[in-house]
Order: C-alpha cells, then structure tokens, then sequence
C-alpha cells in the first residue's frame, strides 16, 4: 500500500535522524522497550525491529509491558502481535492500578502517581534483565504539550529530553519518536491494523490540563499552520541570553542582550 510505504519513509526517516543526532543506540546495548499496547510505544517496537536489522551496531531488544491491574485489561492481543514479530518479551502483573486511585488526592490527576510507579518497575525490571537501556514512545506532539504544561502551569521552560541517564548512572532512558508526528503515528497504526489496549486511567478524567493545552494548540493550528513546527523548533534553540534565568547566564558566562530581541510584530 503506497500510503503505508509513504508514511514509514517518514516516520523511519525522522526516528533515523534523532538516533543519530542523539546518539540513542551503541555497540553492544541491551534495549528494553516499554509497551502498553498503545499505538505509540508499539509504533517504536516495530520501528526498532526494523532499524535493528540495518542499523551498524549490534544491539539486542526486549520488549515489556507491565499489566497494571486495571479492571478488564487483557494483554492477550499484545502477546499475540509480539509473538507474531517474534521478539522476545516480558509481561510484569503489578496492581499499581489501586495504589493510584488511594494514592491520588482529590482532585489531582493520575498520571504523576501512575507514570512515577511505572517507572520505578521498568528500571528494576531493565537491571533484572541486564538492559542498560530503556526506550519509551513519546512523539512530538509528547515534547510539545509537556513544554507547554511547565512554562503555564509549573513556572519553568523545561520538557522531557531525548535522551538522558538517570541518577544512578547506569540507565539510559531514550525517545527515538521525539520528532516523529503523531498523526503520523495514529495513521500508521490504523492502516496497519494493529490491535490496541486501552487504558483506563489515561485521559478518562475531567479538566486534564494536558487535555486542554491540546485542544488549544488544535484550536491555533487552524489559525497559524506552523505553530506546532515553531514550537517544537524553539525546543532546540534555547535563547539563554533572552531569559531572565540570570543563574544560567552566569554559568554560562553570558550577558543579557534583550535590546536586539527580534520578536514578530503582531
């Protein structure tokens, strides 16, 4: 199908690029792939498969998905299409699902409580299972919306990075999707036919600021074409001198230089 081709030109041409630019894969890595069944992370697995085949380095994949403990969730389509693309996995049964919804104050989200456990049990499981490395499947619109939330609601310019390792020195935790579109991805996937698993904590409650700053970059898209573009852009190109973060000025050695600002005349 042309429309399939197409799109993984683009999704695999984007993913190669980031690779490289971030040097996200080595000689020798143990890969553990996070996979909720969502179309993101096994966007990322499928694409890895097929990097891994090509890719100048030798470099092993495992993938995991950690069953929550959600009422109904069956894992049984997962295992199936894992099965299907034979790579070796794991399914790790945690009910983080209850200590969510008791550790979760009223009126507060889920996803600090979920995301912070569920990442606790993936650099556990990549240390059992000798993984240095653990991929997770955030895509562009993940680093928009996230940059987005902390400069409106948390007071700071900040995001999540490609690329980082964590305090202990000895994971490193990588978004090959960082550029990637995600209507490309939901595409994709749908084209593909590929069976989902829903999850019942993401997105099913009221007033999610991360909801909203979505829907009012989908609001000024359809005003400005190229914000998305723009804003991701800004992500990489970090004006230090144009800030009022003086700390990061003197660490850098750098003085302020706000008169030769060039902003858009609105």
């Amino acid at each position: 199908m042309a429309a399939l081709e197409a799109l993984y030109s683009k999704i695999n041409r984007e993913m190669g690029k980031t690779i490289d630019r971030f040097d996200m894969i080595r000689e020798g890595d143990r890969i553990l792939v996070a996979v909720s069944g969502g179309k993101d992370s096994l966007l990322l697995l499928r694409m890895l498969l097929d990097f891994q085949k090509k890719a100048p380095v030798h470099f092993d994949l495992l993938a995991v998905n950690v069953d929550q403990g959600q009422p109904g969730y069956d894992a049984a389509p997962l295992i199936e299409q894992l099965e299907a693309w034979a790579v070796p996995y794991h399914i790790e049964h945690q009910n983080t699902y209850d200590i969510v919804l008791e550790k979760t104050a009223p009126g507060k989200t889920y996803c600090a409580v979920c995301s912070r456990l569920r990442r606790g049990i993936l650099y556990r499981l990549a240390r059992e299972r000798d993984c240095n490395v653990i991929a997770l499947g955030h895509h562009r619109e993940d680093m928009i919306h996230t940059f987005l939330l902390n400069a409106m609601f948390a007071g700071k310019l900040g995001g999540m990075p490609a690329v980082y390792t964590i305090r202990d020195n000895d994971l490193r935790v990588i978004r090959p999707l960082t550029s990637v579109h995600e209507e490309w991805i939901r595409e994709y996937v749908s084209l593909s036919g590929w069976k989902l698993l829903p999850c019942n904590l993401c997105g099913s409650q009221e007033g999610l600021k991360r909801k909203e700053v979505a829907d009012l970059l989908v609001d000024l898209e359809k005003r400005y074409p190229v914000v998305k573009q723009s804003l991701f852009a800004a992500l990489g190109r970090v004006a230090v001198e144009e800030l009022l973060d003086v700390d990061s000025q003197k660490r850098f050695g750098i003085e302020s230089r706000f008169e030769e600002n060039k902003v858009p005349l609105m």
